[in-house]
């Protein structure tokens, strides 16, 4: 049957940190799936992504979270996962006012770093919706002046890591996960 188990898992070491690092937004619609992304044979750790040309990172520091939930219903025979990613931009400013926007109308396809050196690919097939958008200017002299974003997909799998270590190994060369692709950092 084809969703028999196929492996065991046994206690890991305690080695691992939480959190998230940065952000790559890619515009949906840049690569074509399932034909342009490719896999590492035999897993679901996505390999290369063709036709990317540009990934508009995001750093991020402080309280920053990516979580996934898997939904299934024995009833209606269905399983589906909601991914949702929680970011904090300090400081506001007309061109983050803009990127918001835009970030709005679209439905971006997210990269997300961890602070493992793991990288996830959210919004795979349907992108990812930014639901909610605080702008905040806080009360106090010490209160956030920025922006709260939190963004939704659903996939029918848990966001595929993708076949890199590090921010070198994503893009900008021929063997990098989106090939040639350029990261944009302004």
């Amino acid at each position: 049957m084809a969703c028999d188990l196929a492996n065991g898992r046994l206690e890991v070491c305690k080695d691992a940190v939480g959190g998230i690092d940065a952000v790559y937004f890619i515009n949906y619609g840049d690569y074509a799936y399932p034909t342009d992304v490719t896999y590492v044979t035999g897993t679901d750790t996505i390999e290369s992504v063709a036709n990317v040309t540009s990934l508009y990172k995001y750093e991020l520091k402080g309280t920053n979270s990516f979580e996934q939930v898997v939904n299934s219903s024995r009833e209606n025979g269905t399983t589906f996962v909601e991914q949702t990613l929680t970011m904090t931009l300090k400081t506001q400013n007309a061109t983050t006012h803009k990127s918001v926007k835009l970030l709005a109308y679209g439905r971006p396809n997210v990269v997300i770093k961890t602070r493992n050196n793991q990288f996830f690919l959210a919004g795979l097939e349907h992108g990812m919706e930014l639901t909610t958008a605080n702008v905040s200017n806080g009360t106090a002299m010490g209160d956030l002046n920025g922006y709260t974003l939190t963004f939704v997909g659903q996939e029918k799998l848990l966001a595929n890591l993708l076949d890199c270590s590090s921010e070198a190994d994503l893009a900008g060369g021929a063997g990098d996960v989106f090939g040639t692709a350029s990261i944009v950092t302004s």
